[in-house]
Protein backbone atom coordinates (compact mmCIF):
# COMPACT_ATOMS: atom_id res chain seq x y z
CA UNK A 1 0.00 0.00 0.00
CA UNK A 2 2.75 2.44 0.97
CA UNK A 3 4.66 1.56 -2.20
CA UNK A 4 1.63 2.43 -4.31
CA UNK A 5 1.16 5.75 -2.52
CA UNK A 6 4.81 6.65 -3.02
CA UNK A 7 4.63 5.76 -6.69
CA UNK A 8 1.44 7.79 -7.13
CA UNK A 9 3.06 10.74 -5.32
CA UNK A 10 6.17 10.57 -7.54
CA UNK A 11 4.01 10.42 -10.67
CA UNK A 12 1.83 13.38 -9.68
CA UNK A 13 4.73 15.49 -8.42
CA UNK A 14 6.72 14.57 -11.54
CA UNK A 15 3.89 15.68 -13.81
CA UNK A 16 3.59 18.92 -11.86
CA UNK A 17 7.34 19.58 -12.07
CA UNK A 18 7.43 18.75 -15.78
CA UNK A 19 4.58 21.18 -16.38
CA UNK A 20 6.30 23.91 -14.38
CA UNK A 21 9.59 23.44 -16.24
CA UNK A 22 7.76 23.56 -19.57
CA UNK A 23 5.75 26.62 -18.63
CA UNK A 24 8.83 28.43 -17.37
CA UNK A 25 10.71 27.63 -20.56
CA UNK A 26 7.78 28.91 -22.60
CA UNK A 27 7.61 32.09 -20.52
CA UNK A 28 11.37 32.56 -20.87
CA UNK A 29 10.90 32.87 -24.62
CA UNK A 30 8.33 35.61 -24.23
CA UNK A 31 9.45 39.17 -23.62
CA UNK A 32 7.06 39.87 -20.75
CA UNK A 33 6.24 36.40 -19.55
CA UNK A 34 5.85 35.81 -15.83
CA UNK A 35 8.47 33.23 -14.84
CA UNK A 36 8.44 30.49 -12.25
CA UNK A 37 10.93 31.16 -9.45
CA UNK A 38 13.93 28.83 -9.39
CA UNK A 39 13.19 28.11 -5.76
CA UNK A 40 9.73 26.85 -6.74
CA UNK A 41 11.18 24.56 -9.39
CA UNK A 42 13.66 23.22 -6.87
CA UNK A 43 11.07 22.73 -4.11
CA UNK A 44 8.74 20.80 -6.40
CA UNK A 45 11.69 18.67 -7.46
CA UNK A 46 12.80 18.12 -3.87
CA UNK A 47 9.28 17.12 -2.82
CA UNK A 48 9.28 14.25 -5.28
CA UNK A 49 8.97 15.88 -8.67
CA UNK A 50 12.57 15.19 -9.64
CA UNK A 51 11.66 12.64 -12.38
CA UNK A 52 9.53 15.22 -14.19
CA UNK A 53 12.04 17.95 -13.46
CA UNK A 54 14.84 15.86 -14.93
CA UNK A 55 12.74 15.18 -18.01
CA UNK A 56 12.05 18.92 -18.28
CA UNK A 57 15.76 19.71 -17.98
CA UNK A 58 16.57 17.31 -20.81
CA UNK A 59 13.57 17.70 -23.10
CA UNK A 60 13.15 21.47 -22.89
CA UNK A 61 16.87 22.09 -22.32
CA UNK A 62 15.73 24.40 -19.56
CA UNK A 63 18.17 25.46 -16.85
CA UNK A 64 20.64 23.02 -18.39
CA UNK A 65 23.42 25.60 -18.69
CA UNK A 66 23.05 26.97 -15.17
CA UNK A 67 25.51 25.05 -12.99
CA UNK A 68 24.21 26.41 -9.68
CA UNK A 69 20.68 25.22 -10.50
CA UNK A 70 21.92 21.81 -11.61
CA UNK A 71 23.87 21.38 -8.38
CA UNK A 72 20.80 22.17 -6.28
CA UNK A 73 18.66 19.90 -8.44
CA UNK A 74 21.20 17.08 -8.01
CA UNK A 75 21.04 17.60 -4.23
CA UNK A 76 17.26 17.16 -4.36
CA UNK A 77 17.68 13.97 -6.38
CA UNK A 78 20.30 12.50 -4.06
CA UNK A 79 18.14 13.44 -1.09
CA UNK A 80 15.45 11.16 -2.51
CA UNK A 81 17.98 8.43 -3.18
CA UNK A 82 19.04 8.53 0.48
CA UNK A 83 15.42 8.63 1.64
CA UNK A 84 14.42 5.59 -0.42
CA UNK A 85 17.60 3.70 0.53
CA UNK A 86 16.93 4.40 4.21
CA UNK A 87 13.31 3.29 3.89
CA UNK A 88 14.34 0.08 2.15
CA UNK A 89 16.93 -0.64 4.83
CA UNK A 90 14.43 0.00 7.64
CA UNK A 91 11.81 -2.27 6.09
CA UNK A 92 14.36 -5.02 5.54
CA UNK A 93 14.01 -5.03 1.78
CA UNK A 94 17.64 -4.15 1.28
Amino acid sequence: MLDQLLLAWLCLAGLWAFGLFGYDKWQAGRARGRRIAESSLLWVSALGGWPGGLLGLVLFRHKSAKASFQLKFAAAFFGWVLLVAGALRLTGRW
